[in-house]
């Protein structure tokens, strides 16, 4: 059964809108600072760390790819952005962007920690509401 968990950018985020590009961009440096880690510690932590490389389909145009990996216990994570309709609290409907990642039917327990791990440090660095894959709420940025 597919899993989701989504990232929601609300008024105090970071930013409004959000592209794949700028996903990818994360993911680079999610790698890097998990590189240099393993760099501190005299080991190659960086495949151990987050061994998936991005892969796009001609059909995607920007919405969504997947991250592949080859290792042993992990196997697919998809990262999509799309956007909502939200109602505020002055009951005028605005549009919201969310990135929604997807744990597919063939992914694995390493791939689900993978991507926990990843929802939290995207939702951090974009301050941003993280609806978890079990339905929880974590809040990143400054609430009222």
């Amino acid at each position: 059964m597919t899993a989701n968990a989504y990232i929601k950018l609300v008024p105090s985020s970071e930013a409004e809108n959000i592209s794949t590009e700028m996903i990818k961009e994360y993911f680079h440096y999610y790698k890097e600072i998990t590189a240099k880690t393993g760099n501190q510690v005299n080991w190659s932590y960086d495949e151990a760390a987050f061994p998936y490389k991005i892969e796009e389909q001609p059909d995607a145009k920007g919405s969504w790819f997947y991250l592949r990996s080859d290792e042993d216990r992990y196997n697919l994570i998809m990262l999509g952005i799309d956007k909502e309709v939200i109602h505020d609290e002055n009951g005028t409907d605005k549009l919201q962007s969310f990135i929604q990642i997807t744990l597919p039917e063939t992914a694995t327990f390493g791939d689900k920690g993978k991507a926990n791990e990843f929802c939290k440090f995207l939702a951090k660095k974009l301050k941003a509401e993280l609806h978890l894959f079990n339905g929880r709420v974590m809040y990143f940025y400054p609430r009222k």
